[in-house]
């Protein structure tokens, strides 16, 4: 069993049983958005544990990454939601930073283009999916077409209720071919949000990362809940369930969202592949050259 680091607290389950969504109506409002569940330390002592992720985590993704390349099926699909300046992008650079790229396959989806629009909503998801062995990270995904295409008025509600459907079934396809999913509601307060918007326009160096688009979605915060509700409770299933992640604490959400994807690795238990061949002839036959 993995040591215990400072300022985890132990839990049946783990913290995946502590943040997945129970089965039933979602209401987002009774989720603390600066809770810590499953960490009772500090600011300081979040960003030593998640640096002590590092190696284990690292030791798992590497047993997957050899599986795959020797016939393994098995492979780990991240999936990152949440409104503006939630942290996808942190996550990745905090969470994903600890891993080998070379076994990571990492997809920020951006509104689709005509042509990806000809070919239906799910093809350029399927385009990014991982390979075996792989770990894939979606910074935003398949769930923006029953998100902004709802609260935007993109197509219409009978087309975006279909989709609910239709993303289950994709899931559960995906998970009985080996794809394990682990789908991340980066939960942010409004006023969070207020705050990381003027800390961007107060700071020249983080101009770039200001979108004036993002006041516009702001305005619509309540659409938005009201689709993240929906899209919570109508594709929480048991082949892909949803975690909702408290990120008003920026460094609690790189700790959480590390942490489910270590237990996950963990539960896989992907083992190093045996030799095709004899090592003890090849030993021979090296130290011959």
């Amino acid at each position: 069993m993995a040591k215990q680091k400072k300022g985890e607290k132990a839990a049946a389950g783990g913290l995946r049983e502590q943040l997945r969504v129970p089965a039933g109506p979602v209401d987002l409002t009774t989720y603390d958005t600066r809770a810590t569940p499953g960490f009772d330390g500090s600011k300081d002592d979040g960003k030593v544990a998640l640096e002590g992720l590092g190696a284990e985590v690292s030791d798992w993704q590497e047993r997957l990454f050899a599986e795959g390349r020797k016939g393994g099926e098995r492979s780990v699909l991240l999936v990152l939601q949440g409104m503006d300046t939630s942290g996808k992008g942190g996550v990745i650079r905090h969470g994903a930073g600890l891993m080998d790229p070379q076994g990571l396959k990492i997809t920020s989806f951006k509104a689709p283009t005509p042509a990806e629009k000809r070919r239906g909503f799910l093809w350029r998801i399927k385009q990014a999916l991982p390979d075996e062995g792989m770990i894939g990270i979606f910074d935003r995904s398949h769930y923006e077409d029953v998100l902004i295409a709802r609260v935007r008025n993109l197509v219409t509600p009978n087309v975006w209720n279909r989709r609910y459907d239709q993303i289950n079934d994709f899931e559960t396809e995906l998970a009985a071919h080996g794809t394990t999913i682990l789908k991340c509601y980066l939960h942010i307060s409004p006023e969070e949000q207020r705050t990381r918007l003027e800390a961007r326009l107060d700071d020249p160096t983080k101009y770039w990362k200001y979108n004036p688009g993002d006041v516009d979605e702001r305005q619509l915060w309540p659409d938005y809940m009201d689709a993240y509700h929906a899209a919570i409770e109508r594709c929480n299933t048991p082949e892909a369930p949803w975690y909702v992640i408290p990120s008003d604490r920026k460094w609690y959400r790189n700790w959480a969202v590390t942490t489910l994807l270590l237990e996950t690795l963990r539960e896989l238990n992907p083992e190093w592949p045996v030799p095709d061949f004899d090592v003890e002839k090849e030993k021979k036959r090296l130290a011959a050259t």
